[in-house]
Formats: structure tokens, sequence, C-alpha cells
């Protein structure tokens, strides 16, 4: 007896579940649209977290530009922009091709027009024609070893006292504007091609006035200029270095910019609902602009 009233309380239990879960369930009619209007209005969107996270190659701005700057091209290298990280590449080995080429022309120029004034320039014959063309000179400028009719001694400050020749200089003044630098010093080059004071010591100058410039002191100037115009080239292409160097870091951190923006690979885990479960399917965004 106690055995059948367990099992009707069992069976009573078990009922009571199902009619409970019956009664949550909905009736179909048997009508395909009617029941599917049904399902689609009893639907509720899962409040399932959806999981997603970015997966992009980003670029720093900041370290293409660092790299560029140091390196032109490298940033472009690094936000593989191999295009113009050849160009900037290749105009860098220009500059500094022809900043080597055309100082070195430039040096070759000026030791050409620095022995061309040592054959035919004397401070012995400047200082010569000083003393016997101009009036009340301060003081005489040559040891008394020295004879003044030797012209033969070029460019040595063995015979001449050179603190007396740029006092003599300095006072006569009216057009002897400047003192002559020791010799073999670059402005000593300059001065003896520069201005007419000096026309006096070259050795083809034949004039009582220092004025007339001789066709050595004309040839020698010009021979000076073309030195400078070389040198002037090699300090443009030094320039072009560093313009070169600064326009690549700017295009290093634009083309990190815009290959961020342009770029963008994400990764996501869409839930999807299925009839008594939800699945997360891995999903692939690809994204580019032109």
């Amino acid at each position: 007896m106690k055995t059948i009233n367990l099992a009707l309380l069992i069976i009573l239990f078990v009922s009571s579940i199902k009619a409970q879960h019956f009664n949550q369930q909905k009736y179909f009619t048997g009508n395909l649209n009617t029941d599917a209007k049904q399902m689609l209005s009893d639907y509720k969107e899962p409040n399932n977290p959806q999981f997603s996270f970015s997966q992009e190659n980003k670029k720093s701005p900041v370290l293409a530009g660092v790299l560029s700057l140091l390196i032109p091209g490298a940033g472009e290298v690094y936000t593989e922009e191999y295009l113009k990280a050849g160009i900037f590449i290749a105009i860098e080995a220009a500059v500094i091709t022809t900043a080597v080429i055309y100082d070195k022309k430039g040096n070759d120029k000026t030791i050409e027009f620095q022995n061309y004034a040592d054959e035919n320039w004397s401070v012995n014959r400047y200082a010569h024609w000083t003393i016997d063309n101009l009036q009340n000179p301060e003081s005489i400028i040559y040891n008394q070893n020295f004879n003044p009719l030797d012209y033969s001694v070029f460019n040595t400050d063995e015979y001449v006292n050179w603190s007396e020749l740029n006092r003599l200089e300095r006072s006569i003044g009216r057009g002897y504007s400047h003192s002559l630098p020791p010799y073999g010093d670059q402005q000593y080059y300059e001065l003896i091609g520069k201005y007419p004071q000096y026309s006096a010591g070259w050795n083809d100058f034949n004039s009582l006035d220092y004025h007339d410039s001789s066709p050595n002191f004309l040839f020698y100037a010009g021979e000076r200029g073309k030195a400078n115009d070389l040198y002037n080239i090699a300090s443009k292409a030094v320039i072009g270095i560093y313009i070169n160097h600064f326009l690549s870091a700017l295009d290093a951190v634009w083309s990190a910019t815009t290959y961020n923006k342009n770029l963008a690979v994400k990764v996501r885990l869409e839930n999807l609902q299925l009839t008594d479960q939800t699945e997360f399917i891995p999903t692939l965004y690809l994204t580019y602009s032109f």
C-alpha cells in the first residue's frame, strides 16, 4: 500500500512539472503564416555579450618620423611606402655625392689659384711699389740686410717685417683699406685678388696707379670666383641634405597616419541564436579605402 502511494506521488510530481512546462509553450495552430508571426513576436534578442577586439597593424607616426629624420626613406620603409622610400634614398645619395664632388673641385681649384699667386704675386714687389710711389710712409719696412732690388725672394717674411708693413698700410689710408694677412692664410689669398690695393704685387703690373689692375690680377680674381662657385654648389647640396631629411620625416609621419586610417582589420565574435542555444561565430571585417 505504501509503495502504491509513493508511486502515485511521483506520478503527480512529474505530471505537475510537465503541466507547468506545457503551460509555458505556445500551441501551434497548424497555419504556417500564423505560427511564424507568433514565433517572431515572441523572439527576444538574447542578452549575450558580443566579444570584439581590434587587430590592426598600426604604425607609429613618431617612430616613422624619427627613422626618416635620421636616414631619409627609413620611415617610408617602416610604413611600407617603398616607392617613396626609394625616392628619398636616391635624393640623399644624389645630394651627398654632389656635395662631396663639388667640395673636392673647389679644393682643387683653390690649390690651383694659390699656386698661381705664389708664382706671380710678391709681397716684396708690393712693398717696394708702396714705398716708392706713395708719399710720406710712416716707416721703412725692410730690414737692413734686405736688398731692395732683389725681387727673387717671393712670399716670405724673412726679409719683410710684416707688422711694419701692416702699420704702413694703415697709415697711408687713401684706398689702402686693408692690412695684408700673414702669408698662407685664406684671407691672404683672397685679398690679393680682390682689392686693387694689391695690384702692384703682380709681376705684370706696370703703372703708377694701383687702381690699374693687371691681367694676372684679373685672371686670378676669375679663378677665385670659380672656386667660390664650386664651393657654393657644395654648400647648397649640404643644405639639400638637411631639407631631404626634414621632408622625409614629415612624409613618414603622414604615411604612418594614412596607413592607420586606410587599413583597419577587425576580428569579432558575432552571436548567432539557434533553436535552443547561442553560437559565437568568428567574423572577419576588412575595409580598405582609396
